[in-house]
């Protein structure tokens, strides 16, 4: 009884700790403005704009992107979430504000109820949104 206490605890003590819970699909930005589907893109993951719910003020193009080069891309397709990685229990990136042609470090979790935690940080601060599921 001992023997199998002993491999057990071996056992546990092997598994991973806590893995992050997957984040793919589709999801409802904080203001219902737009769908963003977040998929595989090579070993990571990435989030593009799938859908525009709301027209938006002007023509549909990264107009406030600091690079002269990328103010002509639509913005549906616009890839917003880039280079995420599973870091133990959230996922770490970057993400894209097109509003303010902004990129900020970026950390994306799921909370217990399902929807998802999205927060772009600089240095320590952290603005968090949370994005709902798109059925």
């Amino acid at each position: 009884m001992i023997r199998v206490a002993a491999v057990a605890a071996v056992i546990l003590a092997a598994s991973p700790a806590s893995a992050a819970v997957p984040i793919t699909g589709k999801w409802f930005t904080v203001e219902k403005d737009s769908v963003i589907e977040i998929a595989p893109c090579g070993p990571k993951l990435c989030g593009r704009i799938a859908k525009l719910l709301r027209p938006v003020q002007g023509p549909p193009f990264d107009r406030n992107n600091k690079n002269a080069a990328l103010q002509n891309r639509p913005l549906l397709g616009l890839p917003i979430l880039t280079d995420f990685t599973e870091q133990g229990t959230i996922w770490g990136g970057t993400i894209y504000d097109p509003r303010s042609g902004k990129s900020y470090k970026s950390k994306v979790s799921r909370n217990p109820d399902g929807t998802l935690k999205v927060q772009g940080c600089i240095a320590f601060f952290c603005q968090t949104q949370i994005w709902t599921k798109a059925t």
